[in-house]
């Protein structure tokens, strides 16, 4: 248990070094971006640092297989170069002993990933997407889903309007059973209108069996009530805004992710992308467990033999050929070419075996 304590501290110490040294790098790239994205918009120097700071854990989240396989590779050449890993071996443990401490760790922060960091990087997404839209126009378009159905709200120069729909079709260009609440720019309600069906076309909602109810100061709404076949109101929302209010499923905390595909299911938009999603997240252990195998099938050895450059080489080249390809099979997944679990739990598997059948290849040839 001390030789395990020992590696797991060495480990743990490379691991948050190099995270550290990318966040910093990483901030700073960000920044750069924020000064150039926002060039010509009112925007202190102070919000442009929020804003990356906000950004930073999802970049930083996404490069955590790169950072578990460099510190697995820089862990095994520090003790090759030490000839611990001799030491180790005189002792009669052989290096596959000495490789459970790193393993288990690695997996434990797979799982402290998804369970505590996962919620935080979904949290800073969304404050992200939503300050820096509020920068930017001075707006911002909300879309949720309830169980009473979607609910969106769209601004312009004529106010607020609230939409409720108790359903929609899959691409969000249709609503069905939906309601309108338009508010003045003073905050005051205007009218109400009903719809069997609205269809978002360019600048404008086009209704079929509309309703309208004035809600003005004044006005008696039922003696007031207007039908129409066909209504238009005028909007600012698209189809490509209405989809990107949901926001990647990377914003959405793996704990509310199976609930928010249940809603969506029941408002009739596709859930494959975030099961996908979900699934992947699952996964991740397993996956940063196989990066911990890869860089060790190809570093743990005496520090004498040779060819160091070229095994560090070949770990980091494999380490980021299994990331692509468990990018490949999410995008397969996502567009329904293969099953959900099929993509998300396929590539974590192969890459363990993978690693583990190296592992042995290495030690006992």
């Amino acid at each position: 248990m001390i030789l395990h304590g020992y590696f797991i501290r060495k480990f743990l110490g490379l691991f948050f070094g190099l995270l550290l040294l990318f966040f910093l790098f990483q901030t700073l790239i960000d920044l750069v971006e924020m000064v150039r994205r926002f060039q010509g918009v009112e925007v202190p120097f102070s919000g442009l640092v929020t804003l990356s700071l906000l950004n930073v854990p999802q970049g930083l989240y996404q490069i955590v297989p790169l950072v578990m396989i460099m510190s697995t590779v820089a862990l095994f050449l520090g003790l090759a170069r030490s000839s611990e890993l001799v030491v180790v071996r005189a002792t009669g443990r052989s290096a596959l002993r000495a490789l459970i401490a790193p393993a288990s760790m690695g997996f434990l922060i797979g799982v402290m990933l998804v369970a505590l960091f996962n919620p935080i990087v979904a949290a800073t997404s969304k404050r992200f997407h939503d300050l820096s839209q509020e920068l930017r126009d001075g707006s911002v378009d909300v879309l949720s889903l309830s169980a009473e159905g979607l609910w969106l709200r769209q601004g312009g120069a004529e106010g607020q309007t609230v939409i409720r729909a108790a359903t929609t079709n899959p691409d969000a260009t249709v609503l069905y059973d939906v309601t309108f609440l338009s508010y003045a720019p003073q905050g005051g309600p205007l009218k109400r209108v009903e719809a069997a069906e609205a269809r978002l076309l360019p600048g404008a909602w086009e209704l079929t069996d509309a309703t309208v109810w004035p809600l003005s100061s004044g006005v008696n709404p039922e003696g007031n009530v207007a039908r129409h076949l066909t209504l238009r109101i005028s909007s600012t929302l698209t189809q490509e805004r209405i989809l990107e209010s949901f926001g990647a499923p990377s914003a959405i905390s793996v704990w509310d992710l199976p609930a928010f595909i249940k809603q969506l299911d029941q408002a009739g938009f596709s859930t494959r992308r975030h099961a996908v999603w979900l699934q992947m997240e699952l996964a991740q252990p397993l996956f940063l467990l196989a990066m911990v195998l890869v860089g060790a099938a190809f570093t743990m050895r005496h520090g004498r033999g040779g060819g160091t450059g070229m095994a560090v080489l070949s770990s980091i080249l494999l380490g980021f050929g299994l990331y692509y390809i468990r990018n490949f099979a999410q995008v397969l997944g996502e567009n329904g070419q293969i099953p959900v679990m099929l993509a998300a739990w396929a590539p974590p598997t192969a890459s363990v075996l993978l690693a583990w059948g190296l592992l042995l290849h290495m030690e006992d040839g």
